[in-house]
């Protein structure tokens, strides 16, 4: 894990991050209908799962976006991770619960995928909120809601904490106008990303699971 400090002098975002990091201090959601038809259609040819490829889709993006890998280091200093590995989440069916566990990001598709197949069947029937050991910091939480397909989502928490990095979920896909869609949302730090941002990444993800070169 690399984390790269800003240099907060010549930052171009660095009265904004000031603005929203003591002033107003404000986060904000976004939810839109990610299409995924050719996606599905893919994963089903080739018997794969949705679950992990999806999640390569998301983490994979991410990680060409600094301003999504964003976090402080053991001293306070803001800076961003070269490489971020996705958070995610498991059901267990017989009481209901989740856990979060992990996966090591890889550029390559085969490699990340099978990561993910093995962690989640060493960890799916260890029960807790965090099952699998961390180092460091560079996580992106993402979660899946299969069980809905959602309009909108929103987050509540009590006290301030200083995580940068986006949360995202995402529900069940279904059929709708001849394609085959998902509610995605990204709750996201105005401090480090502005709307501009956070579409071209949604644009971005939207892009990469329409070009499936990387599935083949």
């Amino acid at each position: 894990m690399t984390f790269i400090p800003i240099d907060m002098q010549n930052w171009e975002r660095k009265e904004h991050y000031q603005y929203y990091i003591n002033l107003v201090k404000a986060k904000y959601t976004i939810t839109m209908e990610m299409d995924v038809t050719k996606l599905v259609a893919a994963i089903q040819q080739k018997h794969l799962k949705f679950y992990p490829s999806f999640l390569y889709a998301i983490i994979h993006t991410i990680n060409q976006h600094q301003e999504f890998r964003m976090g402080y280091n053991e001293q306070g200093q803001l800076g961003y991770w070269e490489i971020c590995n996705p958070s995610y989440t498991i059901f267990h069916k017989d009481d209901k619960t989740f856990s979060d566990i992990w996966s090591e990001y890889h550029a390559s598709f085969a490699v990340f995928y099978q990561n993910v197949i093995q962690d989640m069947e060493q960890y799916k029937n260890i029960k807790g909120i965090k099952t699998k050991a961390r180092t460091g910091q560079n996580y992106c939480p993402i979660s899946c809601v299969p069980w809905i397909s959602f309009t909108n989502i929103s987050y509540d928490t009590f006290t301030e904490n200083k995580m940068l990095l986006p949360i995202i979920s995402f529900g069940k896909y279904h059929c709708h106008n001849d394609k085959i869609t998902l509610p995605f949302s990204i709750f996201v730090n105005h401090a480090v990303a502005d709307g501009y941002h956070t579409s071209k990444l949604l644009q971005d993800i939207q892009y990469f699971v329409n070009h499936l070169d990387w599935l083949l």
